[in-house]
């Protein structure tokens, strides 16, 4: 894993060209075994190298081939290299080195990007070809790599971060649709930024650059999406079920299996959960010195679930490093993230995931980590929300409605009766909604209403003409929810979710967080062929009125201990509310109360600010904490970026 750089200018801006290694340098954290550029006229490429395989020098990048038409800048891993290698070797290729950069670069000059099918693994990658004058970039199927570009007619740039970009000098202006978007979700969903004219790419896509009569030609094309049809779904047997949780546990050891291939130490993260548990006993069936990491919050009891991990690892026999984690230590790792940050991200897990990222890396180079099995298999407190919406029992109509009865409760994230007051009010709210609306109202911290409350300019008013871009929220709304059908099916939720969340929020977090410190995280329940077997299992399989996750379950139930599956859901959270009415409350005032700046951002309504201020600070803040947290990454942003 790595960071890459490119720079394509047919101006041939010396500036831009000029500034091309200190923006290299901004993505040192990721590749910190060596960097390399190479720069030519109207194009230049850079790499900052994590060595994982392969740790010879001959596999430093950018990567040229021997005809010196192909210049490759790869990040990311292939774990099906050396069948490939066969592959290119039986069409008359010779290698020079043992890496996975020379297996791309070489089956990208035999197959062009029809080679992208055949790559199993994660990645983000350009490949320059001087003969063609063309520059085609490629992101991996789940977005588990990010990649992030610039474009013009004239000017095209692309990186693993943003602010890499942004050193570059290209124009630097607020997209107030993504701004909104940030308030509702916490996070800007692809392919916008929080900058105009800057995109992610999404994932499964290619993007193709040309130059021609000195204009730069842009192509994208969606190579992959994730294998679901909602027409083939259909009740299946008891002997089904068994078949399929044989099929499962083959898929997840070969998964798993590939992603311990190696020239550095690997170990696992483990929370103690359904998904980091199953991920580590299956390691250590593969590797029987694997060690696993988790952090614990010995002076936060409801945020620390470092007992259930110990458990898991006393149960299976393997070393296991927990790293204790104070208030203090918390809060100093918050500083440092807010400058870290390439785009305001709000998701505060991402302290925690830097904090166990820092303490694993002196152990180890490489960790697996339980990402996307909520995803593919419902394992959210959402997930089973709407399963009961959709086959509503006496309580579930109740719950619904008696909102008024939630709404008078005082809500939090902070403690059990306040978070149960919380989850009771979401729901009923879900109550009454359409399968399409309240997905959009449940994947976010705010409804459209609050969010449009805190900025200046009205986002929802200004869907009733175009925006200066052409661009509206309805539309951005609308692409983002293609998937889901008013009446459609709850794998349709899981299915955007792995398109929507998974790669914006949950993955963007642990590659910022991991990468900051040189630390690869692999991500076994995202391999292709367990995601393409998930999304043909019936609903039935993976919940119902009790269960989440159920085959998932019921597949591993006899190799870990009994209180793994029956704890309840808890989500990687730090105590924000408890920051907020303690040594953090002095920095949201700041923010918060300094008018003159925000009167000259001209972006925020300050009477929303000084509400939020006021309900953050009573008896009842519901997640006010996250979109008070969300205003400092803002601001801290801003202050570092855009001014």
């Amino acid at each position: 894993m790595c960071g890459i750089l490119g720079l394509i200018d047919l101006d041939r801006d010396a500036g831009k060209f000029k500034q091309f290694d200190p923006a290299l340098q901004t993505l040192h954290h990721r590749g910190p075994d060596h960097q390399k550029t190479i720069i030519k006229p109207q194009i230049a490429l850079g790499h900052a190298r994590l060595s994982i395989i392969d740790l010879d020098a001959r596999s430093h990048q950018p990567m040229v081939d021997i005809s010196g038409r192909y210049t490759l800048v790869f990040n990311g891993e292939i774990y099906n290299y050396k069948e490939l290698r066969n592959e290119c070797e039986q069409l008359g290729y010779t290698f020079k080195t043992e890496s996975d950069t020379e297996v791309l670069l070489v089956l990208y000059m035999h197959f062009g990007e029809k080679c992208l099918p055949k790559l199993n693994g994660f990645f983000a990658f350009g490949i320059h070809d001087k003969k063609e004058k063309s520059l085609f970039i490629a992101r991996d199927r789940f977005g588990i790599k990010p990649l992030v570009y610039f474009q013009s007619d004239k000017s095209f740039g692309f990186a693993s971060e943003l602010k890499a970009l942004m050193k570059l000098g290209f124009k630097k202006d607020i997209d107030k649709v993504s701004l909104f978007t940030f308030f509702k979700f916490n996070y800007i969903p692809a392919p916008a930024t929080i900058l105009k004219n800057h995109f992610k790419l999404e994932l499964g896509h290619s993007l193709r650059i040309e130059w021609e009569d000195d204009e730069l030609v842009y192509s994208k094309n969606q190579w992959y999406s994730i294998p679901y049809d909602p027409a083939e779904e259909k009740d299946l047997s008891a002997h089904d079920y068994q078949q399929s949780q044989k099929v499962l546990k083959r898929f997840m050891r070969e998964s798993v299996r590939r992603r311990l291939v190696a020239d550095v130490p690997v170990g696992t993260f483990l929370s103690g959960g359904i998904d980091s548990s199953i991920i580590t006993a299956i390691a250590k069936e593969e590797k029987e010195d694997i060690e696993a990491f988790s952090i614990g919050f010995s002076d936060q009891p409801f945020y620390d679930e470092s007992n259930y991990a110990s458990s898991v690892a006393k149960h299976l026999g393997i070393k296991h490093h927990i790293f204790d984690v104070k208030a203090n230590d918390l809060l100093e790792t918050a500083d440092f993230v807010l400058n870290h940050l390439d785009e305001p991200f709000a998701d505060s897990s991402s302290l925690n995931v830097f904090l166990l990222s820092k303490h694993t890396k002196p152990h180890v180079k490489v960790a697996l980590s339980g990402d996307g099995g909520d995803e593919l298999f419902g394992g959210y407190n959402k997930h089973g929300a709407e399963f009961m919406l959709r086959y509503p029992q006496l309580r579930e109509h109740a719950i619904g409605k008696l909102k008024p009865i939630w709404n008078r409760l005082p809500s939090s994230r902070s403690g059990s009766l306040g978070n149960v007051a919380r989850q009771l009010q979401k729901f009923a709210d879900g109550y009454s909604l359409n399968a399409r609306d309240r997905y959009w109202r449940w994947a976010g911290i705010l409804t459209e209403e609050q969010a449009n409350y805190l900025l200046k300019e009205q986002m929802l008013e200004r869907d009733q003409r175009l925006s200066d871009d052409g661009h509206t929220f309805k539309k951005r709304k609308d692409l983002l929810l293609k998937h889901i059908r008013k009446n459609g099916t709850l794998n349709e939720v899981l299915r955007s979710d792995m398109l929507l969340v998974l790669p914006n929020d949950i993955l963007y977090k642990v590659d910022s967080m991991s990468m900051s410190h040189g630390l690869e995280v692999r991500t076994p329940f995202l391999d292709q062929h367990l995601v393409k077997h998930a999304f043909k299992l019936p609903l039935m399989f993976k919940v119902n009125h009790t269960t989440k996750k159920k085959i998932l379950q019921d597949s591993y139930r006899d190799q870990l201990p009994h209180e793994v599956f029956d704890r309840k859901k808890k989500g990687f959270e730090v105590p924000l509310l408890e920051w907020f009415q303690g040594p953090m409350k002095s920095i949201f005032i700041d923010f918060a109360n300094d008018k003159t700046f925000i009167q000259e951002q001209d972006l925020f309504n300050q009477d929303a600010i000084n509400d939020l201020s006021s309900k953050l600070f009573s008896n009842a803040p519901g997640d006010t904490p996250a979109s008070a947290w969300a205003f400092i990454v803002f601001q801290s942003w801003y202050k570092q970026h855009m001014l």
